[in-house]
């Protein structure tokens, strides 16, 4: 069959079908849940996990202001049912929508893979050719390559959030975003928290100061071994699940009730055939795009074909899915008229225990591209200076800025704290907008005694010059 248009995707990709397609034939592919993994296994649900999880650890953090609290219950599966009452309901509706009600889309709930570069063969058969495609397949959790991960009790990110019981004991296996989240969520509803990395540090791959720090302030909160090697998972004989790691000549057993293997997500290129009919994959096997989203093949794009979201940019957030879902939209219906997609500050937030935000560049990054590296200007301010940080009794939060410090140009912001996913806002606005640290500090009020003035003083302490004198 023959389509204006196919979407191989129901997350971001559905935002794709516009008024503009009212009057032409289309396709959405999908093969899972509808909605894509955001709304259903992702960012939604777990966001929604941790607000009663920070509430779950409550006593903890009011101890240290002198009010004492007790959690008596955790009522796991009326959290879980609010949850996903809300999230399932929506992905049905969504279903329904496209499936029931728009009689110019097709909802084709299989698999498919190129057969050509305009062309798709789903897993019963079915030929779908189509002027022009958009790849929005996304990604999925990565499964360790050793025995026993089909061992009943262990879980990914996508089925752990449904478990039937709040698990007693739970080995949570990676250092990642996700390993990160989990781990503050499942402690602070009460659960006894095993984190298990191969590395040193967690959140390994994002500025050095914040890995240590991070790493510092989980191995308050929960167990954590470092350095470890997964070999094995099966059935224990005294926990539901029991879970092997190797260090050197050393060996590591642990039970638990659950198991969650966080190790990682790669895209669904292959899922999609993408190669197959000669796409080009960058390294990691991402969906290679241009500035416009096109889809390149021998380094040039494909007519008609675009791709978004994981399953072609390496940043695994919704916000740039997002981003790019709004510029295809546009590219595929003014194809005189192309936009590019803006990627320059791209901000995430890992909400944990503690948080932590963080846009641009590393102090490492920072210090390895610039021409001259005492070019490079540092600051690093706590919580803990501040008012409000008095009130919080804060001894881990801080702001770390990095800055040109020629021209006060601000190349990379990594905050841990409290809210840190919004305090770091303003920071992402000054880069877009080419803001210079020193004029981002002294131009704008910054209110007295909020969070946000622990952000002004590590502006003030950053030594930038500013090329307007007039600034005050």
């Amino acid at each position: 069959m023959h389509y204006d248009l196919i979407v191989i995707g129901s997350g971001s990709g559905n935002s794709l079908l516009t008024p503009y397609w009212d009057d032409k034939r289309v396709a959405i592919v999908e093969s899972g849940v509808f909605g894509g993994t955001c709304l259903n296994k992702g960012c939604i649900p777990t966001k929604m996990f941790v607000l009663p999880s920070t509430f779950g650890a409550a006593p903890e953090e009011a101890s240290r202001l002198g009010v004492s609290l007790q959690r008596t219950a955790v009522d796991w599966p009326g959290i879980r049912d609010r949850i996903f009452g809300r999230v399932d309901a929506i992905s049905a509706g969504g279903r329904s929508y496209r499936a029931d009600e728009l009689e110019n889309v097709d909802l084709i709930e299989e698999e498919a893979h190129f057969t050509g570069q305009h062309e798709l063969t789903t897993t019963s058969g079915k030929v779908l050719t189509a002027d022009k495609i958009v790849i929005a397949a996304g990604s999925r959790a990565v499964l360790p390559d050793v025995p026993g991960v089909d061992t009943p009790g262990v879980h990914t990110s996508d089925t752990v959030m449904r478990l039937a019981r709040l698990p007693k004991r739970i080995v949570i296996v990676g250092g990642g975003y996700i390993a990160a989240e989990f781990a503050g969520i499942f402690s602070g509803l009460g659960s006894e928290v095993i984190q298990v990395i191969r590395g040193q540090q967690l959140l390994r791959h994002g500025d050095s100061t914040v890995a240590e720090r991070f790493t510092a302030a989980a191995m308050k909160r929960w167990e954590l071994h470092r350095g470890w090697q997964l070999t094995s998972l099966g059935t224990g004989a005294d926990a539901d699940v029991e879970v092997r790691f190797t260090r050197g000549d050393e060996t590591l057993a642990l039970g638990a009730d659950v198991v969650l293997l966080a190790t990682g997500r790669v895209p669904n290129s292959d899922r999609v055939g993408a190669a197959s009919v000669g796409f080009d994959l960058t390294a990691d096997q991402r969906v290679s795009v241009d500035d416009y989203q096109r889809v390149l093949s021998d380094g040039t794009p494909v007519s008609g074909v675009f791709a978004l979201g994981d399953v072609c940019n390496p940043y695994q957030l919704k916000h740039v899915a997002n981003r790019e879902t709004r510029v295809v939209a546009h590219n595929l219906e003014r194809p005189a008229n192309l936009r590019a997609t803006d990627h320059r500050a791209v901000p995430a937030a890992v909400f944990a225990r503690p948080q932590v935000a963080t846009v641009g560049l590393t102090e490492q990054e920072a210090r390895e591209r610039a021409e001259n590296p005492d070019d490079i200007a540092v600051a690093v301010q706590d919580y803990g200076s501040t008012a409000y940080g008095w009130a919080l009794e804060d001894q881990e939060g801080f702001v770390k800025l990095i800055a040109q410090r020629s021209t006060g140009k601000i190349l990379g912001a990594h905050l841990m704290g409290e809210q840190a996913s919004i305090l770091i806002q303003p920071l992402v606005q000054a880069m877009v907008f080419d803001q210079d640290a020193y004029a981002l500090a002294r131009s704008p009020y910054w209110i007295h005694p909020a969070l946000t003035e622990v952000v002004e003083n590590a502006l003030l302490s950053l030594e930038t010059q500013h090329l307007d004198d007039a600034a005050l």
